[in-house]
């Protein structure tokens, strides 16, 4: 992290603490957005090290490894279950090939989008939630000011290292009120909570 992220971040004590011990190295920006989204499909409510190997799996299903869109949309949805893909991530899959097939997203074009428009965009897709969006944001676009408030390793890590006790719609607002100080580099204060998260728990998140 450049020292005018870090400088921002250190106005959250736990965080700062977090920024001494931990490291966050910059991302690389994605040059297949629909390839990623597939695979942030694949990953929703899996542990990164299952995601990984489903994903993987799913891949060598086509011919050089790339699931081309109109070839996905005919694929035989058993063949595509016995990789480990739920009934449901099957069609959310297809529905993004069949998205992909007909809206520009050509990385140049999704970079001149703000935050909020790349998620409205992509959330049209059945399956893909703000979740799954937020993911293509931090780890394919790389977007600064991203805090995944949804994210069950985000909850679990924060309540620890802030003390909280509240649960539900209460503490989806502190966590949010929290996240605030670490604006406009949210994303950085979410990717050294995910790095502690997985010092604890080696396969509980990307980073």
């Amino acid at each position: 992290m450049n020292k005018a992220i870090v400088d921002i971040l250190k106005r959250d004590s736990v965080i700062a603490q977090l920024a001494d011990t931990l490291e966050v190295k910059p991302l690389p920006v994605t040059n297949d957005i629909y390839i990623d989204m597939l695979e942030n499909i694949i990953s929703q409510q899996l542990s990164g090290r299952v995601a990984t190997t489903i994903f993987n799996r799913f891949l060598d299903l086509f011919p050089d490894r790339y699931p081309n869109p109109n070839h996905l949309l005919k694929f035989d949805d058993l063949e595509l279950r016995k990789v480990g893909l739920s009934g449901a991530k099957t069609i959310y899959l297809k529905a993004m090939a069949e998205f992909a097939m007909n809206h520009d997203l050509a990385v140049d074009s999704i970079q001149r989008l703000p935050d909020d428009e790349v998620i409205k965009l992509l959330t049209q897709v059945k399956g893909v939630g703000v979740w799954t969006a937020q993911m293509l944001l931090i780890f394919s676009l790389g977007r600064n000011d991203v805090f995944p408030v949804d994210d069950l390793a985000i909850r679990q890590g924060m309540a620890e290292l802030y003390h909280l006790k509240s649960d539900g719609k209460r503490l989806r607002h502190d966590l949010l009120q929290i996240s605030e100080r670490w604006a406009p580099y949210r994303t950085w204060g979410t990717r050294l909570v995910w790095a502690y998260v997985n010092s604890k728990k080696q396969n509980a998140a990307r980073v």
